[in-house]
């Protein structure tokens, strides 16, 4: 973008910003499926989310990647150290706030003695059940670590939660529920996987191309209603300007905190080296 403002959360100037990070990338694919993860924080959770972003999205990145490493350890899944690039998204085509994690993980990993690549089963990486218990049980147990270290705050109708009974009791029902958790299906191979990342990684909460029209008074914007099981998805919300700004800037993340971030393999200090012995 001419004279950009290198923003992060510019939807003009992320273009130059991905295409130059993908570039960097492309030495790091591997010739094996890749799969597609995505980690969703419930409703409650995500209201807690709202007034302590550090605190519980850094909580997220790391109880999703421990899932993942963990489950895929264990010898009697996949008995191999697995790899993943996560990318932390905290919106929802209506620009409301819902926090979830997107992982790019490869098909396999290192064997325990790092002298062979173990590979997924074709078109299956871990059990989604599995998986989905884990996480829940990592993400609540770190919110209660954070509650007790008096790293989260409550506001309004949540503030009762300040007290650690009133918390504990609020958290129960979260550890019975279906938290929501999928896989999709494997990539169609390396191309594939940077084709998605290009548009994933540095997305914004919303782009210039869903814009219809603005002024003082009023944002008219396109978006997809997911509640719409068949037929047309697209539809057109109208917001008073205020209210568009107020949606965009929640969607705007804590100073210094990185919104992509590899683990296992491809954790940045050694994931040269372990590239190279695979």
């Amino acid at each position: 973008a001419y004279n950009s403002c290198k923003n992060r959360h510019c939807p003009k100037c992320q273009g130059p910003a991905a295409r130059d990070w993908m570039a960097a990338r492309t030495e790091d694919l591997l010739p094996v499926e890749y799969f597609h993860v995505v980690f969703t924080l419930p409703a409650e959770v995500a209201r807690i989310a709202y007034w302590n972003k550090k605190a519980v999205y850094g909580l997220l990145f790391k109880a999703s990647a421990e899932t993942v490493l963990t489950i895929a350890a264990d010898p009697k899944r996949l008995g191999a150290r697995v790899g993943m690039t996560c990318v932390l998204h905290t919106w929802g085509s209506a620009l409301t706030h819902h926090p979830h994690i997107h992982m790019i993980v490869p098909g396999g990993g290192l064997s325990p003695d790092g002298s062979r690549w173990v590979a997924c089963k074709p078109g299956f990486f871990l059990h989604v059940r599995v998986l989905s218990r884990l996480f829940r049980r990592l993400f609540i147990e770190g919110l209660l670590a954070l509650h007790r270290a008096g790293e989260l705050t409550f506001f309004g109708d949540l503030a009762s939660l300040a007290d650690t009974a009133a918390f504990a009791a609020w958290l129960a029902p979260l550890r019975k529920s279906e938290w929501i958790f999928y896989a999709k299906p494997p990539f169609g191979g390396p191309e594939a996987v940077l084709a998605y990342l290009s548009r994933y990684t540095h997305r914004v909460a919303i782009s210039n191309n869903r814009l219809i029209s603005a002024d003082a008074d009023t944002v008219a914007f396109r978006w997809k209603d997911y509640r719409i099981r068949t037929g047309d998805r697209q539809k057109v919300m109208h917001l008073a300007t205020g209210e568009f700004i107020r949606r965009f800037l929640i969607h705007v993340l804590p100073n210094g905190f990185h919104r992509i971030r590899h683990y296992g393999l491809l954790a940045s200090a050694s994931r040269r080296a372990n590239i190279a012995r695979i």
